[in-house]
């Protein structure tokens, strides 16, 4: 996962330099208070209240972002002085617009006498983000029976912090903000950074405004009864030297964000299914994954979530693109040149990098550029590698795309050299990580907090330290690089590297597998004494296939017992391990991501019931959520009827691989594979969780051909028709 926001400890970031726990930020606002509205496209990003406005109190990160810099930190509409009261606050289906409907409070003179009665004016807001400018339309409505005078006022104000300000740093020193540019009608906010960056807000209105200063519009309007008027407003964010998008209008702008939305959708399989309620889950599922998606010069690339991590990261984002797979290969051929262009050619302690490591994070900001946190191009995590390749592995199984991975052989054979020198450091068959920089990660597996790896009796485990799930990708990196090496009929490499496979799951059993424990142990430390931890992290066993077959029941029993399944779905930690804490952000919640790698490997070893009650788990999840939207994570404590979930206080929403997460269960579920070469399309034991009868995919492909596909519940049977064929795909169903 990307850099814990909120791991335990006592110290913070201060001017760069790390004290006890990493990176840890003081928090005193949850974003489960407000549930701010979410918009995105390409680097920038906002996050608004239902109002539309962005005045959060400390500790918000309300505003308007772009490129890891917070370009408005204050907006807020009031009519005659007043902040108008809410009517409804939405965002289209598609999460191309927020639209904020709006009326005016009961309003008084000086001597407090009622002048204007509420609910006589309609002002509907209507936003949406493109190619780094907020537009934004205002309806301004009168249903009064006489005309009206009244004023509206847009108050604005930038404090160009940088993300990691926002999230809690402090920096001994920042940049300058510039004098602000005020014409008849715009205005431009500046910072000059300390990186020698000039970046600007600049504010434009139309009408020109009959007032206009450095912070605040105003507008005088005269309405006669049940007439309107309209005032837009562009907030663009401009961050020299990088090329700049010219202006477009709110209209133009609005067609062609559309336009996108809608290529996106031409290329993806659709489903439709009996219950409307998942229909909902899914639509927002989709929804989310265009919005996190950014155009790339290497491919569409799914950013891994909002507001903390608008960002590529490379585990996030391979694991989305394993999990949207069978609905859209493209985010996988995108994250796969998108990690190739960015993986590391050289050693740089600062920054955790060696040759043919892939990508853990990139970030753009001030703090960035400069060196105070670490992550301009960061290659601190252990699992992006070997993942990769898995990825490259899936992708050419998905599609027959052979040329893709043969341009790609040169960067995926990198990346296994890696895994078998720097990875491999000690020569046992086990990849283990070791920060090289004290400004690096501490853990570098997806449970990146502080405390995450620990052993039974609560100790820290001190490193090198080796995941179990880091074998389990590593096993299935070998396994792909097989695959591919046999594609290219290369028999020699595709025996290497299954042997390397098959001697790894040999010592991966032998030293990983507790008797006691009854599952695969969370980790070996450095001194190679195993971490007796029952955590989800084994789950991933089952997803590669490097789990012997014979521990699989026992694996899934511990993985579904009440200490680890709490009725949402499996812990990070069962409830009886030292450092359990439901409210922790790795040991003890939910993380909707890692639910449906485990259930994808529950039914990779048969176990279909166990897998159905996770799907069942987090879609009753989705049913109390605001927007059926799956946040990153939320706590682990035990389900109670007629209860939702309680929620993270400041979990990503919506997150890549949480809103994929249905889509790869859906996929389990139904045992859906891909044969480009025949082209088939399988259906191996399909089931159906009790809240479906019946599920429709659209468009599914393989080689050249496509089909439409209902899977039908038929008494205690589940069933395959074919509605539609288009070229020579055909269906193979396996009970």
């Amino acid at each position: 996962m990307p850099l814990d926001p909120y791991p335990s400890g006592d110290a913070m970031l201060v001017a760069g330099s790390l004290h006890v726990a990493q990176f840890y930020i003081p928090t005193n606002a949850s974003l489960q208070e407000r549930r701010p509205r979410t918009l995105k496209h390409g680097d920038t990003f906002g996050l608004f209240d239902h109002n539309g406005d962005a005045i959060g109190a400390a500790g918000s990160p309300e505003g308007l972002y772009h490129l890891d810099t917070r370009h408005l930190s204050f907006l807020q509409l009031s009519i005659d002085g007043a902040r108008p009261m809410l009517l409804s606050s939405t965002l289209s289906d598609d999460n191309s617009a927020l639209t904020c409907d709006l009326t005016n409070p009961d309003l008084s003179d000086h001597d407090g006498n009622l002048r204007m009665e509420r609910d006589l004016i309609h002002i509907r807001r209507t936003r949406f983000l493109w190619n780094g400018t907020c537009y934004e339309r205002l309806v301004v409505h009168s249903f009064d029976e006489s005309p009206r005078r009244l004023r509206i006022d847009i108050s604005f104000a930038a404090d160009f912090a940088d993300l990691f300000e926002v999230r809690g740093a402090t920096r001994a020193r920042r940049g300058t903000l510039e004098n602000t540019i005020v014409s008849s009608d715009a205005v431009a906010l500046s910072y000059m950074g300390l990186d020698n960056v000039l970046r600007t807000t600049q504010l434009s209105f139309h009408p020109t405004p009959d007032n206009l200063t450095e912070n605040c519009a105003s507008f005088e309007l005269t309405l006669d009864p049940m007439s309107l008027q309209r005032l837009t407003v562009e907030i663009r964010c401009i961050s020299l030297p990088e090329a700049s998008a010219g202006r477009t209008t709110f209209l133009s702008a609005l067609r062609r964000s559309r336009r996108e939305l809608q290529h996106m959708a031409r290329r993806e399989a659709s489903i439709a299914t009996s219950n409307e309620s998942f229909n909902e889950l899914v639509r927002r599922s989709v929804s989310d994954l265009r919005m996190l998606l950014t155009n790339t010069p290497h491919g569409p690339y799914p950013y891994a979530g909002i507001p903390w991590f608008s960002t590529a990261f490379g585990r996030d984002a391979i694991i989305t693109a394993l999990q949207t797979l069978w609905l859209d290969p493209q985010i996988a051929r995108g994250v796969l040149q998108y990690l190739a262009a960015w993986q590391a050619t050289s050693i740089d302690a600062s920054s955790d990098a060696e040759p043919g490591k892939i990508l853990h994070e990139t970030r753009h900001g001030e703090m960035a550029r400069l060196g105070e946190v670490p992550f301009g191009l960061y290659y601190g995590s252990v699992d992006a590698t070997p993942l990769y390749v898995v990825l490259a592995g899936a992708y050419l199984q998905r599609t027959g795309d052979i040329e893709t991975i043969r341009a790609l052989w040169p960067k995926i054979r990198a990346a296994l050299d890696w895994i078998h020198t720097y990875g491999d450091r000690d020569g046992d068959l086990f990849v283990e990580y070791g920060r090289q920089s004290p400004e690096g990660l501490i853990n570098q597996g997806w449970k990146d907090s502080r405390d995450s790896v620990f052993h039974a009796d609560g100790r820290l485990a001190p490193g090198p330290i080796a995941l179990v799930e880091v074998q389990a990708y590593t096993y299935g990196a070998w396994q792909a690089g097989a695959a591919i090496c046999a594609a290219f009929g290369d028999t020699a490499g595709a025996a290497a590297y299954a042997a390397r496979a098959e001697a790894l799951r040999d010592a991966f059993d032998a030293r990983f597998y507790d008797e006691g424990l009854g599952t695969y142990a969370m980790a070996l430390d450095g001194d190679k004494e195993l971490c007796r931890v029952r955590s989800s992290n084994a789950g991933h066993t089952l997803f590669t296939g490097i789990a012997r077959p014979e521990r699989a029941e026992s694996v899934v029993a511990k993985l579904m017992d009440s200490t680890a399944f709490c009725g949402w779905g499996v812990r990070t930690v069962s409830s009886d391990a030292a450092r359990f804490n439901p409210m922790s952000y790795h040991n003890g919640s939910v993380w909707p991501h890692d639910n449906a790698l485990i259930a994808a490997g529950m039914a990779r070893y048969g176990h279909h019931a166990e897998a159905i009650r996770i799907f069942e788990g987090l879609f009753s999840a989705s049913n109390y959520i605001d927007q059926r939207r799956l946040p990153e994570l939320f706590c682990g404590f035990p389900r109670q009827r007629s209860q939702g979930p309680t929620f993270y206080p400041v979990a990503c929403s919506p997150q890549a691989w949480a809103a994929a997460a249905p889509l790869l269960l859906l996929q389990a579920c139904l045992g859906l594979d891909f044969d480009p070469t025949e082209p088939a399309i399988t259906f191996d034991t399909p089931t159906l969780p009790s809240f479906l009868d019946e599920v429709l995919l659209s468009d599914l492909t393989a080689g050249d051909g496509s089909v439409d596909v209902a899977v039908r519940r038929l008494g205690k049977r589940v069933v395959v028709d074919v509605v539609e064929r288009r070229g020579s795909a055909r269906i193979l169903t396996r009970a």
